[in-house]
């Protein structure tokens, strides 16, 4: 019987472009944190996370409840990490747009690893341990951002003037209706994708609202397109624009914060809503269903607790009616191959899933970047997630981390840079 022997944490930063969100600005990085846990007969398994400090203290401080343990006996390990670090209700995520709890990150990185390990040692993929594969390619769709002109790294805004097609427009300013279009012609054309989110919270609504109109007329009725508010706007202003969105969106995510809020605007609009900021766990389902709050969940195994607790998302939304697709931050290729398993493993994929991957230039598996053709991704083949650590490139990311000073995501201050007195308001418009 294989026992965990040693875990290693590496905190990593990832140039990142000047993207926009609701909550400012992304900085010229973007944290991630890799986890390897090998066991005593030296077989490795990886997975990443979202970086954040506290939380890589955390995972430090799990590994004295972890050494020693078999790694298939995942129950026990999560009951071991809840007793110790506490369980975590919805309200702990915060206001901000991405999830900043330590249990759920901790226990989905290490479950994920250990499923590494397992498929591994069993000779099959993560796909097989999570009830065997319903598809070979997993569709992703575009995700648009409103930005400043740059790609990220040690320059921060710096260019490159001989980059053509998609490098060239992931470096682009785009910031307006015109370019946001000109942007997603740039990244469909080089990846193949075959519906398009916009990250949204930016600017006024009209200004968004424009951008997908715009993305309409552009791209037809033949490709879904989708729009995040990040949860910014106030009741009436989301009953009010998404009148004038009717009929040319597969889904509006989150326009408002709450799920009383979000079941008021669902009513009245009579628009899919989907969310990854109202119904954030599992105890949040029973309001979410009692009240109809949305129509679609946007899980992320880094923030419902893994992978198999995913497949129990899934099983919980085919129940109530809800439909299940996946939420994405900047990631590289081992969260991206834990995703593609997963999509290949549950029973229907009716949404294309959501991916910043385009936006990353690094990687940290061997072979370099994992591709897309058609907007799909095929599922790994190989033991275990299928992909193996590159560990040139985690030294040199993790260079990165400890070069860039930065220890948490705050896009507040990112903004600050660019806009002296700007605040984050939960809600703005």
């Amino acid at each position: 019987m294989p026992l965990i022997q040693e875990i290693h944490i590496t905190p990593i930063a990832i140039v990142d472009p000047p993207l926009l969100n609701a909550a400012g600005l992304h900085a010229p990085y973007a944290l991630r944190t890799v986890v390897e846990i090998v066991t005593d007969d030296r077989i490795s398994g990886i997975s990443e996370i979202p970086g954040n400090a506290d939380i890589d203290a955390a995972l430090e401080e799990a590994k004295a409840l972890l050494i020693g343990r078999d790694p298939f006996n995942l129950n026990v390990i999560r009951q071991v990490l809840a007793g110790h670090f506490g369980t975590e209700s919805a309200a702990a995520r915060g206001d901000a747009p991405w999830d900043q709890r330590k249990l759920v990150h901790i226990f989905s990185s290490v479950e994920v690893a250990c499923l590494d390990i397992i498929g591994k040692i069993t000779g099959r993929p993560v796909v097989d341990l999570l009830g065997g594969k319903m598809r070979d390619r997993v569709p992703f769709s575009a995700y648009l951002f409103y930005k400043f002109e740059g790609a990220g790294g040690p320059l921060g805004f710096g260019t490159d003037p001989y980059a053509t097609g998609w490098a060239a427009a992931r470096q682009a300013a785009a910031l307006d209706p015109e370019s946001i279009v000109e942007q997603a012609r740039a990244m469909c054309k080089e990846f193949g994708f075959q519906s398009i989110k916009l990250k949204g919270g930016v600017f006024e609504p009209r200004v968004e609202v424009d951008s997908m109109l715009a993305l309409h007329r552009a791209f037809g009725p033949a490709v879904p397109l989708r729009v995040d508010p990040n949860a910014i706007w106030e009741v009436d202003t989301a009953i009010r624009y998404g009148r004038e969105l009717k009929g040319i969106l597969e889904y509006l995510e989150d326009p408002v914060r709450g799920q009383e809020n979000m079941a008021r605007v669902r009513k009245e609009l009579g628009i899919p809503l989907a969310t990854n900021m109202c119904t954030t766990s599992f105890g949040d389902i029973p309001r979410s269903i009692e009240l109809g709050s949305e129509d679609i969940i946007l899980s992320d195994h880094h923030f419902w607790g893994g992978l198999r607790a995913s497949m129990t998302l899934s099983g919980i939304c085919e129940t109530f009616g809800r439909g299940l697709s996946m939420h994405s931050n900047s990631h590289l290729g081992i969260s991206l191959a834990a995703m593609v398993h997963l999509g290949a493993a549950l029973p229907g994929v009716p949404y294309a899933l959501d991916t910043h991957y385009p936006w990353q230039s690094d990687e940290v598996i061997v072979g370099g970047r994992i591709q897309f053709d058609e907007g799909s991704v095929a599922v790994p083949t190989g033991p275990g997630l299928g992909v193996e650590l590159d560990r040139a490139a985690l030294q040199k990311l993790h260079q990165n981390y400890l070069e860039c000073g930065l220890k948490k995501r705050d896009d507040e201050i990112e903004m600050q840079k660019k806009v002296p007195g700007w605040e984050f308001k939960a809600v703005r418009w």
